[in-house]
């Protein structure tokens, strides 16, 4: 198979040639259609994130069929699709998994980090974590939801009833998630890189009641803010745009470091707090939602040996929505 291979950070990704597997036990070995291009990659590829492993396949937001799977497999039959996320694996025994929080596993494998992942043609998964992929989406389009859509869905959730919600960075996630939070009757205010335009429109374009640069005030107090560009200057921003009691999010796996700032910007009981990874459940609940609420991904499409422009692209923000691997 082919496959875009990380051989050390900092570095471009390399196509090569391996062998192709076969699944043990509970391991699925699919057809990789579709394969998202997140941020993430992004921090792994710039060693943003601690290396675990070289050389490595990234990608974690997976849509393929399944062609063989191991003798222990029991979900899913051959020629099912499935996705597969970021939460590759969780011990199911610590007190985390045990009280539901699997997102906390300290023996947790994350896809494309721990594990290798869907920038390639095939690719082998723990069937335990993998996930339906709802019929009214192409490969290409449900590939996005596999993480930008659940990472923004389980940082919707920790905003709790806010009405007025800010959102900033408006790129993958918060394209996704500004539908549910539209279908759920809230108001969304879109900060994006100062001066983009294209951005401010398309957020607009997705029911957004305001759009601006990031370093502009809200017009205005939010109940609540969602932070998924990773630059820690926009939790100091976030909390001065937002009311007492409000909750700033922060969505992503890496951020810059957040500078000092007054107290009384905290003041008011406001709250920060961080999403780290997600839970099958939050899969499900959201993978069953997207289709009710007519949720629409923007997909800007790429071939497998194109990984590096896409990685590229993504870098330098020239990614309306999400861009996805078609191998």
């Amino acid at each position: 198979m082919r496959a875009m291979r990380l051989h050390a950070a900092t570095q471009l990704l390399r196509a090569e040639l391996l062998d192709c597997r076969q699944p043990r036990a509970r391991e699925l070995l699919l057809r990789v259609s579709a394969c998202g291009v997140c941020r993430t990659d992004l921090h792994i590829v710039d060693a943003e994130l601690p290396i675990t492993r070289r050389p490595l396949t990234p990608g974690h937001e997976i849509v393929g069929t399944i062609v063989a799977h191991g003798p222990a497999c029991q979900r899913f039959p051959i020629g099912a699709r499935v996705g597969v996320p970021w939460l590759g694996y969780a011990c199911g025994a610590c007190p985390f998994c045990l009280s539901g929080r699997e997102n906390l596993c300290d023996q947790a494998q994350f896809t494309g980090y721990h594990r290798d992942g869907g920038y390639a043609d095939f690719a082998l998964a723990d069937e335990r974590f993998c996930l339906a992929i709802p019929d009214a989406y192409t490969d290409a389009e449900a590939a996005p939801l596999l993480c930008a859509g659940l990472i923004g869905y389980r940082a919707l959730r920790a905003a709790g009833e806010a009405r007025r919600i800010g959102i900033y960075g408006f790129g993958a996630a918060a394209h996704i998630i500004a539908q549910v939070a539209k279908y759920e009757g809230r108001e969304i205010y879109a900060f994006t890189r100062p001066g983009d335009r294209a951005a401010q429109q398309f957020a607009l374009g997705l029911g957004a009641i305001w759009a601006g640069d990031s370093d502009r005030p809200a017009p205005e107090l939010l109940d609540a803010a969602i932070i998924f560009a990773p630059i820690g200057g926009l939790v100091v921003a976030a909390l001065q745009a937002t009311n007492k009691g409000a909750t700033v999010v922060c969505a992503g796996i890496h951020m810059s470091d957040i500078p000092a700032f007054a107290y009384r910007h905290l003041w008011g009981e406001r709250a920060i707090r961080s999403i780290a990874n997600l839970t099958r459940q939050d899969g499900e609940e959201f993978l069953a939602l997207a289709p009710r609420a007519h949720v629409a991904t923007t997909v800007q499409t790429y071939d497998l040996d194109a990984a590096n422009r896409a990685l590229a692209d993504l870098r330098a923000g020239r990614v309306i929505g999400a861009a996805v691997l078609i191998p």
